[in-house]
């Protein structure tokens, strides 16, 4: 075993024994109630389901995003080229808290967007950006004499990037994929400020109610590290199961 899998290895389980552990040394007799810890297990669930939307509808947009502008980026029309690029650096240069700010109060001006809208669209648009060059990265990897023969066959250049070029490409750009979804998971924390009701939004409102912060956010970090740590494990899966292998 190597040190980073002992290391998730205790990080991921040592996790898991205080999320279960804690709320039940909490749990007392009926006549007591609940303790603190138990509570927060009771509403701690809700935030997860808008995490996890947040984060995997966020991805599909910026999947969708980032194949369009990286086939922009590989056109042959200057027009196209230089939007895409021109919309890379423009969203890598925008924090993502400024972009939720944006799409949801500077253009709630004018288009009502809302708050769940707002941050699946900010995190596609922004993530988008950089998923881009992964599709970019990954279809300049694939040998050009595979677009040129599809195209001695009769198909056309939307056909045999369809068919040909990105089902090869997708081997390298899934794994990345994975990566860039892993840190959604984590910045989905900033979409409390839209008053989203995912982890930290209800641990936030839980630690205000009850004053207790410390145990609070503790069991906050636990759960995000448990999700992080899980999700980062299905992440090298497919790095091991998409990973093209060079002949021995």
């Amino acid at each position: 075993m190597t040190a980073q899998n002992k290391a998730w290895n205790i990080l991921f389980f040592g996790s898991l024994f205080f999320l279960i552990v804690l709320p039940l040394r909490d749990y007392h007799s009926i006549s007591e109630g609940p303790g603190y810890f138990w509570k927060l297990t009771q509403v701690l669930p809700s935030g997860i389901a808008y995490t996890a939307l947040v984060t995997f509808s966020g991805s599909a947009v910026a999947i969708a995003v980032g194949l369009l502008v990286g086939l922009g980026k590989l056109s042959k029309n200057k027009i196209f080229v230089t939007g895409a690029s021109l919309y890379t650096e423009a969203l890598r240069g925008i924090p993502l808290l400024v972009l939720l700010f944006y799409v949801y109060y500077a253009l709630g001006e004018y288009i009502q967007v809302p708050a769940l809208g707002a941050a699946i669209l900010s995190f596609g648009f922004c993530y988008g950006a950089y998923m881009a060059d992964v599709f970019r990265a990954g279809i300049e990897a694939i040998p050009p004499e595979q677009l040129e023969a599809a195209r001695s066959l009769g198909l056309n250049y939307k056909q045999a990037m369809r068919k040909i070029v990105l089902p090869q490409a997708m081997r390298t750009i899934i794994p990345s994929i994975g990566t860039q979804t892993l840190g959604m998971l984590k910045d989905t924390s900033l979409v409390s400020v839209l008053a989203i009701a995912d982890i930290l939004r209800i641990g936030n409102e839980f630690a205000a109610k009850n004053f207790n912060y410390f145990e609070t956010y503790t069991f906050v970090a636990l759960t995000y590290l448990f999700l992080t740590l899980l999700m980062a494990r299905a992440v090298s899966y497919l790095e091991n199961r998409f990973t093209l292998k060079s002949p021995s």
